[in-house]
């Protein structure tokens, strides 16, 4: 299994990484993704990278952030460039839910790092939060660019996952698809083809259930890999196989 998304730097994960690894390993975990919100969030990162080999990380402003974190793709392009553990560019996007930074400011950002991931052809990772619109319409003016987009922890509409898929996104799946009240969002990822699916935790965010509540943390993905396995209708190993390679194709190949 690999965890395509997860906040190693936040607490309490960071102050109990030596655990948060070993349980990670025994519940058979071969990848970490540990994704960067802030400049200080990927300062605390490129520490993390050094602590073991199955730890991997990106490099990006989370849209609240980018009123306070300001960054350009030249920028983004040297720090993805100087380290080989860094892989991905995000979590960035569009977040209009809570408005924690001006609108504007947040799509300056966002398109910031889509140049960066174009000139790297590197995987791009997108938070979007009631802005389902508008997050396409950006996309859709880079159509021609060959994106490799990932859609994190995605709770969007079957409309938005259809019209992304033409685009060959990938869509993550999270514990959030284990709520009872998440039956839109399972409906969705049943019509979401295998091929275009990773799964995550959000870690220490949205626990899955049977833990919903509590601080996640990566062993816990193992949850969301059987209850995936459930909407696909398929065997869980099958399921935890065909995510994992979509991972290694999306950020390795």
């Amino acid at each position: 299994m690999i965890d395509s998304h997860c906040h190693l730097d936040h607490e309490p994960l960071f102050s109990d990484l030596e655990n948060i690894i070993k349980r990670s390993k025994e519940v058979g975990i071969e990848k970490l993704l540990t994704i960067s919100t802030s400049l200080e969030s990927f300062s605390k990162i490129k520490n993390i990278l050094t602590k073991d080999k199955i730890i991997y990380g990106t490099i990006g402003i989370h849209p609240h952030e980018s009123s306070k974190n300001s960054i350009d793709s030249k920028e983004i392009v040297k720090n993805l460039t100087e380290n080989e553990k860094v892989i991905g560019i995000g979590e960035t996007g569009l977040d209009f839910y809570y408005d924690k930074s001006d609108r504007n400011i947040q799509i300056s950002s966002f398109r910031e790092h889509i140049d960066a991931s174009i000139e790297t052809n590197s995987p791009l990772i997108i938070h979007s939060r009631n802005a389902e619109e508008e997050t396409f319409e950006i996309l859709n003016e880079y159509k021609n660019k060959n994106l490799k987009i990932l859609m994190h922890c995605f709770t969007g509409s079957f409309g938005f996952a259809k019209k992304l898929l033409d685009f060959n996104s990938y869509f993550s799946a999270s514990g959030i698809i284990t709520f009872k009240n998440s039956l839109d969002l399972q409906n969705t990822f049943k019509s979401i083809p295998l091929e275009n699916l990773l799964i995550e935790t959000d870690s220490p965010f949205l626990a899955p259930v049977p833990n919903r509540g509590k601080k996640n943390e990566p062993s816990f993905i193992s949850f969301t890999a059987s209850k995936l396995a459930e909407i696909k209708l398929i065997e869980k190993s099958k399921l935890v196989k065909i995510t994992t390679n979509n991972f290694n194709k999306l950020f390795f190949n």
